[in-house]
């Protein structure tokens, strides 16, 4: 089992990962930053969904929004929150390396740095690419992750997260493979006993995040420092990386990759 097919693990860390406050800064965020700023009744894809920290928020923007995820618990707690808030929201679980619904979307979102989980570099080219197909011409991939530049800056420091319920979460990152991956070590410490894990996932500069877009098949592609547009620079917190699929007016003779259809092998929908 690959770490993130283990639902314990995100049954067990998914607080430290999405608290209360994440929940209300990503609410603010939702509201102001302009490369959220769909059109009104934009089909919004958020692709690895998790507990729902994205989707209350674009729901409550009059987006029609679907969230996807591998893990059973994430998108039960997902439909919790979507139910507290009142808020309507399609829930599919499926796996993103095979998940494709061909243009039907106006925007498909990846944050959190849900992307690069995959050992083998073209399974997670091919994530682009089913994001590409699912995607209407004209409609806009966004991926957000921890930007090989911005980890540069910081890495070495263990991170002490405190949890409400009196335990903490003690975080270990390590630079594997001459910059191209990155594992997490975490140590949960509650009630006296303690829980470990590792995840493991590929780190992209911009230069290569925006080579892997290209490659794809998106256009107009570029790179921000933050979900305020500002540029991907030394003073840059985030990596997030904007591209548009070509619409087929403009799309002349250039070839279009094609992979599976809608409704891959475990797919489930709520």
């Amino acid at each position: 089992m690959h770490w993130y097919e283990d639902d314990g693990f995100w049954s067990d860390f998914s607080e430290t990962m999405f608290s209360g406050r994440r929940r209300a800064e990503t609410a603010a965020l939702v509201a102001r930053s302009p490369l959220l700023d769909f059109a009104p009744g934009s089909r919004v894809l958020d692709l690895c969904c998790g507990p729902g920290v994205y989707l209350v928020p674009l729901a409550r923007r009059g987006y029609a929004v679907t969230g996807v995820d591998l893990s059973e618990v994430m998108l039960e707690r997902a439909g919790a929150a979507c139910a507290d808030a009142g808020v309507e929201v399609r829930l599919v679980r499926a796996d993103m390396l095979t998940h494709v619904e061909p243009e039907s979307y106006d925007v498909v979102l990846n944050v959190f740095t849900s992307f690069g989980y995959f050992d083998d570099p073209g399974d997670n080219l091919q994530v682009l690419r089913n994001a590409h197909d699912s995607l209407v011409p004209g409609g806009r991939l966004v991926i957000d992750v921890m930007g090989k530049e911005v980890l540069a800056g910081w890495i070495g420091r263990p991170q002490l997260v405190e949890l409400d319920d009196g335990g903490y979460v003690v975080q270990r990152d390590t630079v594997l493979d001459d910059w191209s991956r990155l594992r997490t070590d975490w140590t949960l410490v509650r009630g006296g006993t303690a829980r470990e894990a590792s995840i493991t996932s590929f780190l992209y500069s911009g230069a290569e995040l925006r080579s892997l877009f290209e490659e794809a098949g998106f256009t107009k592609v570029e790179c921000y420092g933050d979900f305020d547009g500002s540029p991907y620079d030394q003073r840059a917190r985030r990596l997030i990386v904007s591209g548009v699929r070509e619409s087929a007016a403009t799309a002349g003779t250039a070839a279009t990759v094609t992979t599976g259809g809608t409704g891959a092998p475990g797919e489930e929908e709520r």
